[in-house]
């Protein structure tokens, strides 16, 4: 929907006209953070907004300003799911019909939460763009309206008013870190607080793994980057528009990355100490915080922009960010094959601090004499230095690491060649 550009005032107006359909999510402070940044540190929680994500701000200001005839016709649009929400529920305000194409992959709480807002919902090919291109097709045959999830005037207007509200929320707000894709979000905050406070610093956070706008900024012009897996679904979008990217370039001081390993580790992070559920895109400020990807120079805002993590990736995800954090760690011993040794590893193991998650205990490892056993272990412990002391003990009880084991060989690659 193109209008006058994205302006202060088509912020204000937008902020106005959704209203009714949007909350004004908090802006939370974190020690945690706090600490680890060396700065003070706020979270903007819109993973708390309706939808669980920002998403439904640009939505509902797109759909609200359609006349009669476009409202007849109805929506159609393409996300990997938040934007397929924040539509969907929009449209049902609204009384609009509501298709949305999700690639085949996408996460199956936005696909059953997208369908419990009303909307048809179609699964199309391995790729958010090759679920735009299907959601345009299906637009072009059935005569629906096709809502951009970042490349309008309205959209972006509308994410923008997450800028004014951290600004009234936290007025001495320094910096803000915005969680980036398309850019959508990022260029809608950017042209908000730079007209009402360009001191501010406004920073954008990418997945390494797709990380089109940090690019398209190096290459002074759009361009792409490859297509492939992230566990930020939510920003695995391969480039910014040029509309996002100009006003990215005209307002943003920065744009940085993080990797997945970052990003799974600062959910992980959000969960167990903030009791937060925030999905990988949403997690994408912390990420750059916690890994030292970013380091902030006075009071600022990351914006958790949103949630929508499938229940069924939760535990994997967690495991995976502890195991980036050095919390599991994985032994493989030599022991005697009788009674009670089993139960010395585990004592001594347990006098040091750490937990026994898994045991596999192997009688006939090749090339062990008999009456020998192996165990591999799998351990629960507080970081690195933990694991160290772990070590240390069991070598002080006399056990020891079995030689040329692949096993060991593993948790050498893995523990930067620490073993016993």
């Amino acid at each position: 929907m193109d209008g006058p550009g994205v302006t202060l005032a088509t912020i204000r107006a937008a902020r106005e006209r959704i209203a009714p359909h949007v909350l004004t999510t908090p802006v939370w402070p974190s020690n945690l953070l706090r600490e680890i940044a060396g700065v003070p540190v706020l979270m903007k929680c819109e993973q708390l907004q309706r939808t669980g994500s920002f998403k439904i701000r640009g939505a509902a200001n797109f759909v609200m300003q359609l006349d009669a005839e476009a409202r007849q016709r109805g929506l159609v649009a393409a996300s990997a799911g938040n934007h397929a929400q924040g539509v969907a529920l929009a449209g049902a305000a609204e009384g609009i019909p509501v298709t949305v194409v999700m690639p085949a992959g996408a996460p199956l709480a936005k696909v059953t939460a997208a369908r419990g807002y009303g909307a048809r919902v179609v699964l199309h090919g391995e790729s958010l763009e090759e679920a735009r291109a299907e959601a345009i097709a299906i637009g072009e045959r059935e005569g629906m309206v096709f809502v951009p999830p970042f490349d309008d005037d309205a959209v972006i207007a509308g994410q923008g008013t997450a800028g004014l509200e951290i600004l009234e929320q936290e007025p001495a707000v320094e910096e803000i870190l915005v969680p980036s894709g398309g850019g959508g979000l990022l260029a809608g905050i950017a042209v908000a607080v730079k007209a009402i406070a360009p001191r501010v610093r406004v920073v954008g956070v990418q997945s390494r793994a797709m990380d089109g706008i940090r690019r398209s900024l190096a290459a002074g012009g759009v361009v792409a980057a490859p297509a492939t897996r992230t566990i930020a679904d939510g920003v695995a979008v391969a480039a910014p528009s040029e509309r996002t990217f100009a006003l990215i370039r005209a307002h943003v001081d920065d744009v940085i990355a993080c990797p997945d390993e970052a990003i799974a580790h600062a959910m992980a992070l959000m969960l167990e100490r903030s009791k937060f559920v925030v999905e990988g895109a949403g997690a994408l400020g912390v990420a750059a915080l916690q890994s030292g990807a970013y380091r902030p120079r006075g009071r600022t805002v990351v914006v958790l922009s949103g949630g929508n993590v499938d229940i069924n990736l939760i535990g994997s995800i967690v495991r995976r960010g502890l195991a980036d954090a050095g919390r599991y760690q994985t032994l493989t011993i030599e022991v005697s094959d009788t009674p009670g040794e089993l139960a010395l590893v585990s004592r001594v193991i347990g006098e040091a601090g750490g937990n026994v998650l898994e045991v596999d205990h192997n009688r006939e490892a090749p090339g062990m004499p008999i009456g020998v056993a192996v165990l591999e272990l799998l351990l629960e412990v507080s970081g690195q230095a933990q694991f160290e002391a772990i070590i240390g003990a069991l070598r002080d009880a006399g056990l020891r690491g079995v030689p040329g084991s692949s096993a060991r060989l593993a948790t050498v690659a893995a523990q930067r060649r620490h073993g016993i």
